[in-house]
């Protein structure tokens, strides 16, 4: 019974996307996008079956279909791990993908390609449930991998525009170099114990397997590249913002649910791993707070209201990193769910308002959108208020976490993910201001055509909004539920002692810190009615950032252009000399041949005298050998 649930779960989105590949032509957009819809739902709905079934047990459900690879000492099997931590994963996952299917069917509605559209929603969702419920980490590579191939796909699915076309390649080439530390780390790790299989590893340790720490060191360590790619961390992070280029559903997928919390996925599984390894911990801590603070200072200038959201994205990550380098692993699983619910709601809120605009995302010709988009306003509202750490809404509560933890860790990244979380406040109050407030500043044609989204887009919004505002109550101070669910598969839990003086003092130090951040964004957009200047006016501090802090053009002059330079070299010399010297051969055996074709004169006589010079010469050869 187990087993064919566990395929079910697995397949019900495979068998979405090979209908809608194939089939898809020859059906309705509607009747397409609602089976991609459905398959992703009966994957959520087996999800739950399972988390309920192990709430109530205690017990992992493990489901072992066949024996992969054998290679003397070493055996893998293709077998699945369904744990409280795969299957919390998975809640989201299919949960959150579901409703942005539905919201799929209205937005992507004028698509031509609607249904190969839902092919590659259900094919990315496929892959990401592999990665999650492998029970080792061969299977976990082949999700790995299969999110990289949807991200090129759904990225540059409007591959008639050149410049998706590239953000599809850039994202995919990143991921590759991130992918390959992760392989090696895999390699590694089956060096050490034989195996790949995570309980195998865990028991190995349990009773003492020998273990040499610099090789797991390094291990953990070419993990952690992996993760960087995945989930843009320095110096692996500039594909996402660039990700903005697929359609806004695409956006909500890659940001909220599945590909980037890949990295923090497999950290979190392998934990009794890296907990050997400090040393590591202590980078994954540094790089996440430092890419927490420099993704939120470049969203302090962003006028595309995607790409605020996108560095918005890579500045959580980092905190969720940092969470991970102190060894809170169940407070970034915290932030993790919390950051799912509210960025799937302002990606689709995003969405909504640029299908309202006909297509327009620079926040400069927007404005005054809460008097027609009401719905979409006021979930709008609810995630920004989220993700900027206000209680009561679910982002303070895991935010706060964080912030508690690096407290009590290092005073350092704290200050760096204080600073972060306080820019966090100001861009996204910033966003909402230019957004919803003052007067519109579009067009008049599109002010004409103002109007709220339809239903199957506002409904995926109001129930993200409801869990941004409620999902904080999975983890409140000192009465944690999910601390004591994720307990089983978390080797050294946290220490989360009961609130005092110093707690309450730094959770209120982290409320003004946003209000701060609110009140700037506040004086500068309403009071003032500033409008960010055009492009070419941005000059100074603001100018590096809006620039992206010139990371892209850095990143073309030392890697691209020197490959590029090094491609021309092969291609202009290197090809030009082996080229010559082939065709300086065949050019020789041309020549040798019309000279030794004027020997060929047809006499018979001259090939007799020739014959017999040449036996002659071969006894004479015989005789003299003697």
């Amino acid at each position: 019974m187990d087993t064919n649930l566990a395929l079910l779960l697995l397949f019900a989105p495979f068998v979405g996307f090979l209908i809608n590949i194939f089939f898809g032509k020859k059906i309705s957009k509607t009747l397409s996008g609602t089976l991609g819809t459905v398959a992703v739902a009966v994957s959520f709905i087996t999800t739950l079956v399972f988390f309920l079934q192990v709430m109530s047990t205690k017990e992992p459900v493990m489901v072992n279909l066949f024996q992969w690879l054998t290679l003397q000492n070493f055996s893998v099997d293709f077998s699945f791990q369904l744990d409280q931590l795969s299957l919390l994963w998975l809640m989201f996952v299919t949960g959150i993908g579901t409703l942005i299917h539905v919201y799929s069917i209205s937005y992507m509605h004028d698509d031509e390609n609607l249904h190969k559209f839902f092919a590659y929603l259900n094919l990315f969702v496929f892959f990401m449930i592999t990665l999650v419920m492998g029970s080792n980490l061969l299977i976990m590579f082949i999700g790995w991998e299969g999110v990289g191939l949807c991200s090129y796909l759904l990225i540059g699915f409007w591959y008639k525009n050149q410049d998706y076309n590239d953000a599809a390649k850039k994202a995919f080439i990143m991921n590759r170099i991130g992918d390959l530390g992760f392989l090696i780390g895999i390699f590694i790790l089956a060096y050490l114990f034989h195996s790949v299989e995570y309980n195998v590893i865990k028991t190995e340790l349990d009773n003492q397997w020998p273990v040499d720490q610099t090789w797991l060191g390094v291990a953990m360590l070419c993990l952690f590249i992996g993760a960087c790619g995945k989930s843009a961390q320095i110096p692996l992070y500039t594909w996402l913002p660039d990700a903005m280029a697929g359609p806004t559903p695409v956006s909500a997928l890659i940001h909220a649910a599945t590909m980037v919390t890949a990295g923090i996925f497999m950290i979190t599984r392998l934990n009794f791993l890296f907990n050997l390894t400090p040393d590591v911990l202590e980078i994954i801590a540094v790089v996440g707070a430092i890419t927490s603070l420099i993704a939120a200072s470049i969203g302090l200038v962003q006028n595309d209201i995607k790409k605020v959201l996108a560095y918005s994205t890579v500045s959580q990550l980092g905190l969720m990193f940092l969470a991970l380098g102190l060894g809170a692993y169940e407070v970034a699983v915290f932030h993790v769910i919390t950051h799912a619910f509210f960025k799937a709601c302002l990606f689709l809120g995003s969405g909504s308002v640029i299908h309202a605009l006909h297509g327009e995302q620079d926040m400069r010709n927007m404005g005054g959108l809460r008097k027609v988009m009401k719905v979409t306003f006021i979930t709008f509202l609810i995630s920004t208020l989220a993700i900027s750490g206000l209680p009561p809404f679910s982002g303070f509560f895991s935010k706060d976490e964080i912030l508690l933890t690096a407290f009590h860790h290092n005073k350092a990244l704290w200050v760096i993910g204080s600073l972060a979380s306080i820019m966090t406040a100001f861009y996204m109050f910033r966003l909402l201001y230019l957004t919803f407030y003052k007067e519109f500043r579009g067009t008049e044609e599109q002010k004409h055509h103002l109007h709220e989204s339809p239903a199957l887009i506002t409904f995926p919004l109001i129930v993200l909004a409801i869990l941004a505002l409620v999902g904080g109550a999975i983890s409140l101070p000192g009465m944690s539920w999910l601390n004591e669910y994720l307990a089983p598969v978390i080797a050294k839990p946290a220490v989360h002692g009961h609130l005092g003086t110093t707690e309450y003092a730094l959770m209120g130090v982290a409320v003004v810190g946003a209000l701060i951040g609110i009140g700037v964004a506040y004086a500068k957009y309403i009071k003032k009615g500033e409008v960010p200047p055009q492009d070419s006016e941005i000059t100074g501090v603001a100018g590096v950032l809006y620039n992206k802090y010139y990371v892209d053009e850095i990143y073309t002059a030392i890697i691209v252009k020197p490959i590029y330079a090094i491609g021309s070299f092969f291609k202009n010399v290197i090809e030009t000399a082996i080229s010559a010297f082939i065709y300086g051969l065949g050019k020789t055996a041309i020549m040798l041949g019309n000279e030794g074709r004027s020997l060929q004169n047809g006499s018979v006589g001259f090939y007799l005298l020739v014959f017999v010079l040449g036996v002659c010469s071969i006894i004479g050869y015989i005789f003299l050998a003697k």
